[in-house]
């Protein structure tokens, strides 16, 4: 019987401003940074699809000034445990309701970005009672992450291009590795999203700490088989802030490019009201789809003043 290939074994990591901390959730060892004085108000930041804790770092220092804050390694991500057939939305979810009850311990705003966001949105629905005081959803591709969603276009017509790439190329847990090839099929490529971005010689630091293998669930829908987005929309209890950022259809394939279209923020909140909860939205349609990562100020600005309006907990 093979070994699995484990985060630590590769050897990838470098090290980062804050100290790394580690919780045993049962199935899982989720990894975790922390900023900021446990007085104040808890938060937890969850990344993007191919990131790592540490795609916070620059925003943590700015939020720690209002916020006891938590950011985590998702499992297959960063220095998290890897689970070869267990990456799914519920699994994600329920491995951050344990890390609430263990290492949070009290009730917690949630902003989590891309996959993240639509992480965000699962607690909100879904967690235990009381542990969510509001979920900023990070430009989330909300029906947009999903294999046939019930509104608006779906992952392959969406970041499926590169996940297909992720899949084929580097393999469950980099069983492939060969990042030139992927390289070269993304220059031939004609979807627009892979055509017009230039990847570097080398994999980069986010993706030598990530399982290959999210891409393929996603790009594949079994990582939301059992969790339709308008569903988990429906059930969600905390308030809510949808940020949208840049987005288009190329006029001449129809290509979505984006995380999310017009259509699909716009039924995403019509749903959770219809629910009788407060959801806000904000538009950054000059912004980039990790806007803490490339603008942490702006990013910090817009979270701080939406959860200083939430109920105390």
């Amino acid at each position: 019987m093979s070994v699995p290939v484990t985060p630590s074994a590769r050897n990838v990591f470098v090290p980062h401003a804050f100290p790394e901390k580690q919780v045993d959730l049962g199935e899982v060892v989720l990894n975790y940074a922390e900023a900021g004085e446990p007085g104040k108000p808890a938060l937890l930041l969850l990344p993007e699809q191919t990131g790592s804790w540490w795609s916070y770092e620059a925003a943590m220092g700015l939020l720690a000034e209002h916020f006891h804050v938590f950011a985590v390694d998702l499992r297959g991500q960063g220095r998290s445990t890897w689970t070869p057939g267990r990456y799914s939305l519920d699994n994600f979810g329920n491995d951050l309701v344990r890390f609430i009850a263990l290492a949070i311990r009290r009730p917690v705003v949630v902003a989590g970005c891309s996959s993240g966001g639509v992480l965000a949105a699962w607690l909100s629905a879904y967690a235990l009672p009381g542990q969510i005081r509001g979920a900023l959803c990070e430009d989330a591709p909300l029906f947009a992450a999903e294999l046939a969603p019930a509104h608006g276009p779906g992952i392959r017509q969406g970041a499926g291009p590169i996940f297909r790439l992720y899949r084929d190329y580097l393999g469950d847990q980099w069983s492939v590795g060969d990042w030139a090839g992927l390289v070269a099929a993304a220059q031939a490529s004609t979807a627009t999203m892979l055509s017009s971005v230039k990847l570097p010689e080398e994999p980069p630091q986010n993706l030598k700490e990530y399982d290959p293998e999210w891409a393929r669930v996603f790009f594949e829908g079994t990582v939301g088989l059992h969790c339709p987005h308008d569903r988990m929309l429906s059930q969600v209890k905390a308030p809510v802030l949808l940020t949208q950022h840049a987005h288009m259809t190329d006029p001449e394939t129809g290509e979505a490019i984006g995380a999310l279209s017009d259509l699909q923020a716009e039924r995403a909140q019509a749903i959770i009201r219809a629910a009788g909860v407060p959801v806000d939205y904000q538009s950054f349609p000059e912004a980039a789809h990790v806007m803490h990562a490339t603008e942490p100020a702006r990013y910090a600005a817009v979270l701080t003043a939406w959860a200083t309006k939430l109920p105390a907990a």
